[in-house]
């Protein structure tokens, strides 16, 4: 049996990477992870997780590469991580996520990351460019939710 493929993205902007808290599952609330989501029948990787970051946080993203690997989720599931940019829009947590963060380079500690998003997230850090990537929005400001507390911005399976 092949097991489900969950599909989760570096976000990189202006020498970042974004991450994203949390808020369901309950097992789940409160942690940091890559953003993303399951893979579709008929979909790419690729295709999934442009369809997964707009519907999640409002953005339009290019993938840039895969991240060698994957990674066991609940059973019968697995993640792969690709880098993507970002290409327009402002993150918003707009589903499963209360909040938003922007690392730079030497702040992937700053969050308490799931523990499968870890290795992952060590890779993509390593892989963050640097310099500043012109989108056409500002992206140094993360739309938070209403609710969630503002803070520095610099599932079975879970998506």
């Amino acid at each position: 049996m092949n097991d489900r493929v969950v599909v989760a993205g570096a976000v990189y902007d202006q020498g970042r990477m974004l991450a994203a808290r949390r808020s369901a599952p309950p097992e789940l609330a409160g942690r940091w992870e890559l953003p993303g989501g399951k893979l579709e029948p008929g979909e790419t990787g690729e295709q999934a997780l442009v369809r997964e970051l707009r519907e999640e946080l409002g953005v339009e993203t290019e993938p840039l590469e895969r991240i060698p690997g994957e990674w066991p989720l609940a059973p019968g599931y697995v993640l792969r991580v690709w880098t993507a940019r970002l290409v327009s829009g402002v993150p918003a947590p707009l589903q499963d996520h209360d909040e938003l963060r922007w690392l730079g380079p030497g702040e992937s500690d700053a969050v308490d990351w799931l523990d499968q998003d870890r290795p992952a997230v060590a890779e993509a850090m390593r892989r963050l460019p640097t310099g500043t990537a012109v989108t056409g929005t500002d992206s140094a400001d993360v739309a938070p939710d209403r609710d969630a507390p503002t803070g520095p911005l610099s599932d079975g399976a879970r998506h």
